[in-house]
């Protein structure tokens, strides 16, 4: 069995697969005392792989293969039967993907943990098995130890992303927090005091017919009203409306 399950690496390239925890330690010894062997399922389409991973892993006293599968929907057939501690999964595989078996396996063993362990460095595939309930995403050119170690981490309650990935992801996070910054620094779109008065009445609860009377308006005037600030504010329904404008202090109800 070769050194790792992908290209071969430069030798003095760190790129060890870690998670926010790894300072902690995440051997056999370390973290929480175990007594019972941790269960693994292997889930892979290439029976081959998931052979190699069954031998690596049968050397190591503190961790148990107790089956393996093909594809999506046998794994979530295994995980039901065997209820493992960790599925150690890929991401395209035949019939059905390890994405889309992430949220069902949680459903039919909620204590299982999973693992991705794939080829695939593309960063839709990471953000959807994070969605899905994945606990870890591993690319495959990792060395052999440390598939135990990430196993054994996650079993320790710690996440597992690849370096590259994880990259991937903090890249992603700072993105979405200048999005979010950007829209803050947006003005609040400007209602006209008409609107602003039509906004007031939908937030007492009054209908269409009750504001225009209110107003001595018509009610096709206090339907255009309404939508007018539905689209000023890219809102959807009253109550939206009604919620942002106190949020922004555009609206003050007493």
């Amino acid at each position: 069995m070769a050194d790792s399950f992908g290209p071969a690496r430069d030798e003095d390239a760190d790129d060890r697969a870690t998670g926010a925890g790894e300072a902690s330690g995440t051997g056999p010894e370390a973290g929480t005392s175990r007594k019972e062997p941790i269960r693994v399922l292997v889930v892979d389409d290439h029976a081959l792989f998931r052979r190699g991973l069954e031998i690596v892993l049968a050397a190591e006293e503190d961790i148990q293969v107790v089956g393996e599968a093909g594809d999506g929907a046998e794994a979530v057939d295994k995980a039901a039967d065997l209820l493992p501690d960790i599925v150690l999964m890929d991401v395209r595989m035949p019939r059905r993907g390890g994405i889309e078996a992430c949220t069902s396996i949680k459903e039919v063993a909620p204590s299982a943990k999973i693992i991705m362990l794939t080829i695939s460095d593309e960063e839709a595939d990471l953000y959807e098995a994070i969605k899905a309930g994945a606990t870890g995403y591993l690319l495959k050119e990792i060395s052999t130890d440390e598939v135990a170690t990430a196993i054994r981490a996650v079993a320790d309650g710690q996440s597992q992303i690849s370096p590259s990935m994880a990259s991937k992801l903090l890249t992603e996070f700072k993105s979405m927090i200048q999005r979010t910054d950007e829209r803050r620094l947006v003005p609040a779109p400007r209602l006209t005091d008409r609107e602003l008065e039509v906004l007031k009445l939908v937030a007492t609860g009054m209908n269409n017919r009750d504001i225009a009377k209110e107003l001595f308006i018509s009610e096709n005037t206090v339907k255009n009203h309404v939508r007018n600030i539905l689209e000023k504010l890219q809102l959807h329904s009253r109550m939206e409306a009604v919620v942002y404008a106190m949020r922004e202090k555009i609206l003050e109800i007493r």
